[in-house]
């Protein structure tokens, strides 16, 4: 055992509205969820008060994105503060649709990193490469590069977890093979170890996304390295039960 607690995180995107969302919260709160797994579904901004409400209180809540202040004149974005007062505590940053689809750069996603943590929230970190960095053999380094940005604006490690999700394999139906995933996951915990430290390298989650569906996840789950998901259209269904028990 590692001692890492497995993490499950559902990232919901743009989909869901109040029925669907109800629908869903009924589902999983009847749902017999490893116990010993962390839960946390990714609602959109406009519905996070509405999911915190509906879901039980053992299933966390996160908001897909913030900004890097507390409040200020900064049309259509939402803080850290305003996400804790809806009563939610985890936030995802990083993803590669603000990355690659809003043009989020590496440093404003660190900004935006260090003012979440120092607000309270718990930080989902994502980094992942696209396939042109994977076939032209620079997976590493572009990864090292997203992680470097992230460790820079970390003091607290016990509030992060990192979730590598390989650009080519988000929505794409394509899945990094077990073996590839547990890879990157090693090389991600080795590169952690020399900069960060041995005690945050052998603590810190780093889970999984791209793709990951019922079929999948148990032999993802398997590997040492692979400490949870993050899962994007599953987390929408039922077969999402499923993913949260994949290490049970």
């Amino acid at each position: 055992m590692t001692g890492r607690k497995f993490f499950v995180g559902g990232n919901w995107k743009l989909n869901g509205d109040k029925k669907s969302i109800e629908e869903l919260a009924k589902t999983l709160n009847s749902a017999k969820l490893d116990p010993e797994t962390d839960v946390v579904c990714g609602a959109p901004t406009i519905y996070l008060d509405f999911a915190r409400s509906k879901l039980d209180t053992k299933i966390h809540v996160a908001a897909q994105n913030c900004y890097k202040v507390a409040k200020g004149a900064f049309t259509g974005e939402i803080s850290p503060a305003m996400i804790k007062d809806c009563g939610v505590n985890w936030v995802i940053l990083g993803h590669s649709e603000r990355r690659h689809v809003f043009g989020e750069s590496d440093e404003l996603i660190g900004q935006k990193v260090a003012h979440a943590l120092e607000s309270g929230l718990g930080v989902i970190a994502c980094i992942g490469e696209k396939l042109d960095e994977r076939e032209a053999g620079i997976t590493e380094k572009v990864v090292f590069a997203q992680t470097k940005v992230i460790a820079d604006n970390v003091k607290d490690w016990s509030k992060v977890v990192l979730a590598y999700e390989p650009v080519w394999a988000i929505g794409t139906g394509k899945t990094a093979s077990p073996q590839q995933a547990q890879e990157v996951h090693d090389k991600l915990r080795q590169w952690i170890k020399t900069n960060v430290s041995e005690a945050v390298a052998s603590s810190v989650r780093i889970i999984y996304g791209g793709s990951v569906t019922g079929g999948t996840c148990k032999e993802l789950a398997s590997q040492k390295d692979v400490d949870g998901f993050l899962v994007g259209g599953a987390s929408l269904k039922p077969e999402f039960i499923e993913i949260i028990n994949a290490n049970a």
